[in-house]
């Protein structure tokens, strides 16, 4: 390719801007309107329908271009379809494929308001805990009987063989594990349930009977009283596994002669699966002792629906009976609720029997005083009040059954029981906690009367005030009687010795006194626990509950300068000692505050907290911190940051940044955000000087700008540095700081070489070539506005820039040099022209200070003829590989694109390189067609300006060459 002379073509901007604008046409509402429904009509019938229509006849649409908002409007939009083509799915029913009556009747009497055992099991597990050692006594039954197969036609020989096996499990060895862990024992419950359903699954069912049997037998044992709650919950569970096992067989049997549906009957049964469910009762039946045959049976209650419509309502009466021959009234207690469990999940209309298991209960609560029970606390060193304690999850249970969604007139009943039973402390926190909340609320006097008049040996009084105070967290009393029921509470609250206690049930009263009163109460609430908690450092075995504390506080008081005024908050938080948890604190606190806090404040109490908050999560930061932590810890204290104004007082502003970055060095998200901001601040003082700064406000904006080319290189992020740079620099231009816009840029352009050539995104390695070219065309843009240094000569910082840019080590086989290269040609070219395209108010560029100087022209012209020979070079090194011809053709079109928009092609050494450059970029088929067609329309469009006909040599020239 020949050599080439440069010459910028001369731009008219305005001019140019002008042309480009579109041709306004004026809209006829009459005819025409853009939101109008589009029609069109039927070329067959000539009727009007609406386009997306299911017609498949030919159309003929109207010179409206398509609306696709209005096409979608007949229902075909893929939302609508998907909505209309929506099919009912039926409900699998709990058991496998059916479910007698589920969704008929226990939807209409239990519904989500009904806390469900699931919701308890947790807590059971993790309140009712010991250290003392379990045993676990296992009857493993000899092998007498598994080799023989009873013939299918004896079936009288069948039972008496699975009888015999049965008598074989009573009659067995015995193998007992000891010193077992709580968490051991757990273990091995859960082997258990492993074996029932690995035996299951083996078609051993009898081996499965075996199982329950013995887990049942587990819940006479109340070696270790303390932790019988949970051991319950473990040993029920295997339970329900067992009665779902048995309830899918026995329903999988029932296809023949049809399947069976949700809400079948006994007569849909056929005679096989009868048979096989009466089997197992009988099974169960011949169970000896009455515990194991109570549980296993009550464990497929839900199977009677298979034999007898009444089945259930006749069978949970005589189970609620045989209740009454468990001796140990802790054991009948807790079966009587499982028994009431399964009822509520099979038949909850039977309220009847709920009933009376409640009052069997109540009946049975006097064998408390009796010897046997006495004996047994003596021995095992249980206090009264920790045994009560034992009954709560199952009286719990009990009344939260019997008062489902039962009359207000039932609670007045209730508490005249307890009234009767000499307000039996036991009684009356289960009746709190299962009655709504607002019926207790309503009569929250009442109970603290009745709570006055409980014995304090039997039930400690600070647990019926901790049941009371979870009801009057979710329904208020009356306005009245609130501060009466605060003072009347926090008198037994403040007098509870045991930190533990304390803190349990004075944390469920600060959500009422939250709630219903200001900050003053809630300070001394706050003040009292500080007073309780702080000695022999109690506090470091409360912190859940103290977090729980610093949540209901933040969920009623979103004012920080209320809460932040409270004098015992600040104190308060310095409990959490513990590192891990006064930074979750802190977090939680700065969550709130972000959400919340709409406005921007300056409010020095504010200020003051939020630092000392966010202080300590910074302070938590180390080498072994992981980075998301560091990301969020960095978005909260931006945060916070974001939401600092101090008005028009911009040097406070100034203050605050300063003292920020001191504070936070060691979160890098949070000095750039800082940058920001001090940027921001700048631009905030130039817009209310409108730009003409006094002596007092240029020295500020010079400040700013000392503050980011300060900061900024602590920076270890290459990539955050560059851009700050380039940013602060602008910042700096558009105040009138040239010295300081002079020194950003040149750091940017000293710290190019340092880049790496590849950058971790997301965990991977990727190039960064293409960051740093989205940097320098970034920087390119910015140089055209700034003036040339008087010392430094002309065009010291673009030759600086591609200096950098030549020295710079490239991906061997990568295009990014040259076409940082072909990026400043326009710049150059936007340089030569009399005006520029975009300027600085109140500030010269070098169209001022060169004025199109002949010897300024000489120098860009020069430059440019150089960046094309390097261009130029690199295409024919490109055209010597076979595998660079697309890379080649890419290259060449981008060149021939800045020659037609900037170049002189009335140069004929220029002109014809631009048609070189066209037939190369086209010569091996890669280059995009629709671009090439809208590129030579563009050129014929360009060619019929006065000033731009050179263009059609240029045109038929690339058409002769198109042509040979």
């Amino acid at each position: 390719m020949a050599a080439v002379q440069w010459r910028s073509r001369w731009r008219k901007y305005e001019a140019e801007l002008l042309r480009c604008r579109p041709e306004a046409q004026p809209v006829e509402f009459g005819d025409y309107h853009p939101l109008k429904p589009i029609l069109v009509t039927d070329s067959k019938t000539r009727r009007g329908v609406r386009k997306g229509s299911t017609s498949s006849s030919s159309s003929s649409s109207s010179s409206v271009p398509p609306d696709p908002l209005s096409s979608m409007l007949d229902g075909t939009d893929p939302l609508s379809l998907f909505a209309a083509s929506a099919v009912e799915i039926p409900a699998v029913p709990r058991g496998g494929s059916g479910d007698q009556g589920k969704k008929t009747i226990e939807e209409e009497v239990v519904g989500a308001d009904f806390e469900p055992w699931s919701a308890k099991r947790g807590e059971i597990l993790a309140w009712f805990t010991t250290t003392e050692k379990l045993s676990i006594n296992i009857c493993m039954g000899s092998d007498k009987g598994k080799a023989t197969s009873p013939q299918p036609s004896a079936v009288s020989e069948k039972v008496r063989t699975r009888l015999e096996e049965l008598d074989d499990l009573e009659e067995g060895s015995q193998r007992e594990m000891l010193n077992l862990s709580q968490q051991d024992y757990a273990n091995r419950i859960e082997e258990l349930n492993q074996s029932l359903k690995e035996a299951w699954a083996a078609d051993q069912k009898v081996k499965a009977l075996k199982i329950v049997i013995q887990c049942a037998k587990l819940l006479s044992d109340t070696a270790v009283i303390q932790f019988y709650p949970s051991k319950f919950v473990l040993i029920t569970d295997i339970m329900d596994t067992f009665g779902r096992l048995v309830y899918e067989r026995i329903w999988s049997m029932c296809s023949e002669p049809q399947p069976l549906t949700a809400a079948f009957t006994p007569d849909d049964v056929n005679d096989t699966a009868k048979e096989t469910c009466l089997n197992w009762f009988f099974k169960i039946a011949s169970i000896r002792e009455l515990l194991p045959r109570l549980y296993v049976e009550a464990s497929i209650l839900k199977c009677n629906c298979f034999l007898n419509r009444n089945g259930i309502s006749t069978t949970l009466p005589r189970l609620t009976a045989m209740v009454r021959g468990i001796g140990d009234p802790l054991v009948a207690a807790y079966a009587r609720a499982y028994l009431c469990r399964v009822g509520m999940e099979v038949a909850p209309q039977l309220k009847d029997s709920l009933n009376t298991n409640f009052f069997d209960l109540l009946g049975a609560l006097r064998q408390l005083g009796g010897e046997s029970v006495q004996n047994q606390l003596v021995v095992q060193r249980v206090e009264m009040p920790e045994y009560l304690t034992l009954y709560s999850p199952a009286i719990n249970w009990l009344l939260q059954c019997v008062a489902y969604r039962a009359p207000e007139a039932l609670l007045t009943e209730m508490m005249e029981r307890c009234k009767i039973m000499g307000n039996n402390a036991l009684l009356l926190n289960s009746v709190m906690r299962a009655f709504r909340a607002e019926f207790v609320a309503a009569r929250a006097t009442d109970f603290i009367g009745m709570i006055k008049e409980c014995d304090e040996a039997g039930f400690p009084k600070h647990l019926l005030f901790g049941s009371l105070g979870r009801s009057l967290a979710s329904a208020d009393p009356p306005e009245s009687e609130r501060l009466t029921i605060l003072n009347d509470a926090w008198k037994v609250i403040t007098k509870v010795r045991s930190p533990r206690d304390y803190i349990n049930c004075a944390e469920i009263w600060v959500e009422f006194t939250c709630r219903h009163f200001t900050k003053r109460e809630v300070n001394t609430v706050l003040a009292d626990m500080i007073k309780h908690m702080t000695p022999d450092r109690a506090f470091e075995d409360a912190y859940p509950q103290l977090q729980a504390v610093i949540g209901k506080i933040l969920t009623y008081f979103h004012d920080f300068s209320v809460l932040f005024s409270m004098e015992r908050f600040l104190p308060f938080l310095d409990m959490f000692q513990k590192d891990s948890v006064r930074v979750e604190v802190c977090r939680s606190i700065m969550e709130v505050f972000i959400r919340h806090q709409l406005e921007p404040t300056r409010d020095p109490v504010i200020l003051n907290a939020m630092l000392h908050i966010c202080k300590t999560m910074h302070d938590s930061v180390n080498a072994l911190t992981l980075e998301d932590e560091k990301r969020s810890s960095s978005l909260l204290i931006i945060g916070f940051i974001r939401m600092v104004s101090f008005g028009r007082d911009f040097e406070q502003q100034l203050n605050f940044c300063v003292e920020s970055r001191s504070t936070f060095c060691n979160l890098e998200p949070v000095l750039v955000q800082l940058i920001h901001t001090v940027n921001q601040l700048a631009m905030a003082t130039r817009r209310v000087m409108q730009g003409n700064h006094s002596r007092k406000t240029a020295a500020f904006v010079r400040a700013c700008a000392a503050y980011s080319f300060i900061t900024i290189p602590s920076l270890s992020s290459i990539f955050s540095r560059l851009s700050l740079y380039l940013l602060s620099g602008q910042v700096a231009l558009a105040n009138q700081c040239l010295s300081q816009a002079d020194a950003f840029l040149k750091a940017a352009v000293s710290l190019l070489p340092d880049v790496p050539r590849t950058i971790s995104i997301e965990g991977k390695l990727r190039s960064s070539e293409s960051f740093l070219l989205d940097f320098t065309n970034n920087f390119l843009s910015t140089l055209l506005v700034v003036p040339d240094h008087p010392e430094h000569g002309v065009l010291y910082l673009v030759r600086g820039l591609l200096n950098m840019v030549q020295d710079y080590t490239w991906e061997d086989n990568g295009d990014a040099k040259v076409r940082v290269y072909i990026s400043a040609l326009p710049l150059l070219a936007a340089m030569s022209q009399e005006t520029y395209l975009y300027s600085i108010p109140k500030m010269d560029s070098n169209e001022t200070l060169y004025g199109g100087d002949p010897k300024f022209l000489s120098e860009i012209n020069k430059l440019c003829e150089t960046l094309i020979g390097q261009v130029l070079d690199h295409l024919k090194a490109l055209g010597r590989e076979e595998q660079s011809a697309r890379r080649q053709g890419a290259l060449a079109f981008s060149l021939f694109g800045v020659l037609l928009a900037h170049g002189d092609l009335r140069n004929n050494k220029l002109s014809q390189l631009a048609v070189n450059l066209w037939n190369l970029s086209h010569k091996h088929g890669f280059c995009d067609t629709r671009l090439s067609v809208r590129t030579l329309e563009h050129m014929k469009q360009q060619a019929q300006q006065p000033d731009m006909s050179h263009l059609s040599d240029t045109l038929q020239r690339l058409a002769l060459q198109s042509r040979t």
